[in-house]
């Protein structure tokens, strides 16, 4: 058993998942010294690793976003669990794995997806350490006495630069602050033209443009297409518009860094940049393939000893809320959490132990059931498509896209490097050696050289399903161990 399993094991086995989260509400605690740090977690809304300067692209301008990474540390290999906003949220406010909470998929209109009742949040467990929580923007978690914050902020969710100036009295309180500060950028919006499917989506762009905010355009002819979209015109002008809105997120990130400096307290806030899954496009966002689950972290810390530099340890969503109540001084005996904290990777340049994370992804919309499980251990990564016999879903607004539609409606073999059959037809099992294959394109779960390696990892994946209470652990023939006994007793 490795690192990774015993930590989860060690905190999951024998424990069930309310007995681990119904602890019997207390009194909060003596507020918390001035020496707890602030806690600033900024959320953006579908935003990969292909569009952040310190990432490597050299064409967008994201001058702020790009001075926190130089102030701490940029994480290459962080990963969400769920490629899908809602379900996503769900595990960074609790440390918990959506399918043992029933957060399985999107909160509004007739999705209606909610996490049980009895799980303690992020948020909750911080309020009852003295800590002012407040919130502002994109919220799509539900119920709200799970995910509840003291404060909820008004601003639109689309100017950052508004939202920030939002915040100031947040920033300004006496005693220790949680914020959650979450765009509804560089999510898709209304087509500019909805009468005309090559007309580029708008990502939320607008010709007016927004208060406070300079507007950033950027030529379709000079973004980088990433390897999994085609290099088609109506690519290149979608990009070219989720670049202005990702330009937007950084301006408002700058003036919330910006007060933050002002008020003082920049000294003693831990500011965490993260995104919910990856970039909204077909390949990306709702799979697991890496362009959906792979995003950018950047973490400054003024208490950790690194700085301007980089750290290949895995990380998991599932990791931020211990982290977090880590990093706060949270005493926290008497919960489980399916992730851990990583407080210390931000002290150690080569931190050992990091080198495997899970991922479980089920609904999108009420109407993409496509449950995958993922293990990814080192260079190798295990998918497995529950619904393997289905056709690959689409989100709605994906559907839509004049990227997709342009191959769909000229009947192209290919979407970028994968064959659309590939794409919408998957095999139950996917097995990649990132290291030689980072585009995932070679499977190897049915190569009899990797029939050790599959057996390994199949096991190492029902380990997690077990340990962690996962419903869809019946799929492995008929396996009902998890099951209940069918009636209320």
């Amino acid at each position: 058993m490795d690192v990774r399993q015993l930590i989860i094991g060690m905190t999951i086995m024998g424990c069930l998942l309310h007995s681990c989260t119904d602890k019997k509400d207390e009194a909060p605690s003596e507020p918390p010294t001035a020496s707890r740090p602030n806690i600033i977690l900024f959320v953006a809304d579908d935003h990969g690793t292909d569009a952040l300067g310190s990432y490597g692209n050299n064409v967008i301008k994201t001058p702020h976003l790009d001075h926190l990474a130089t102030e701490g540390v940029r994480f290459n290999n962080a990963y969400c669990t769920t490629a899908s906003c809602s379900a996503s949220r769900s595990v960074i406010l609790t440390g918990l794995f959506g399918h043992a909470t029933g957060s399985y998929g999107h909160v509004h209109d007739y999705h209606h997806f909610s996490t049980y009742d009895k799980v303690k949040s992020l948020p909750v467990l911080l309020e009852n350490e003295g800590y002012t929580t407040a919130r502002i923007g994109k919220y799509h978690v539900a119920p709200e006495e799970v995910y509840h914050f003291q404060e909820a902020l008004k601003a639109n969710p689309r100017n950052t630069v508004e939202m920030a100036e939002q915040c100031k009295e947040i920033l300004d309180s006496e005693k220790p602050f949680f914020l959650y500060f979450c765009t509804d950028d560089p999510h898709r919006a209304a087509s500019t033209n909805p009468g005309q499917w090559d007309a580029p989506n708008s990502f939320g762009n607008k010709k007016e443009g927004y208060a406070g905010v300079e507007t950033l355009t950027y030529n379709p002819e000079d973004v980088l297409v990433p390897d999994f979209l085609p290099d088609s015109k109506e690519s290149r002008e979608e990009i070219a518009q989720y670049y202005q809105s990702v330009s937007r997120i950084d301006q408002g990130f700058g003036r919330l860094m910006q007060l933050l400096r002002e008020s003082g307290k920049a000294e003693n806030t831990i500011v965490i940049y993260i995104s919910d899954n990856g970039m909204a496009f077909p390949g990306a966002k709702t799979t697991l393939y890496e362009p959906g689950m792979k995003l950018p972290c950047i973490i400054k810390d003024p208490s950790s000893k690194l700085k301007n530099t980089t750290s290949d340890a895995m990380i998991s969503w599932v990791d931020l809320t211990p982290t977090i109540l880590d990093m706060a001084q949270v005493e926290t005996k008497g919960y489980s959490f399916h992730g851990r904290s990583f407080k210390e990777v931000l002290n150690v340049k080569e931190p050992e132990g990091w080198d495997q994370i899970y991922a479980s992804h089920t609904f999108h919309e009420i109407t993409m059931y496509y449950p995958m499980r993922v293990v990814r251990d080192k260079n190798y990564k295990l998918i497995r498509n529950i619904a393997w016999r289905l056709e690959y879903p689409f989100a709605s607004d994906l559907w839509a896209a004049s990227t997709w539609q342009e191959v769909h409606r000229s009947q192209k073999e290919f979407f970028g490097k994968r064959k659309v059959q590939d794409y919408l037809f998957r095999p139950e099992f996917e097995l990649f050696d990132l290291e030689k294959d980072p585009d995932e394109m070679l499977n190897l779960a049915n190569d009899p050289d990797y029939k050790e390696i599959m057996e390994e990892m199949i096991k190492k994946m029902k380990a997690f399903q077990l340990q962690t209470r996962d419903p869809w652990l019946i799929t492995w023939d008929h396996d009902d161990s998890l099951q209940g006994k069918g009636i209320n007793l």
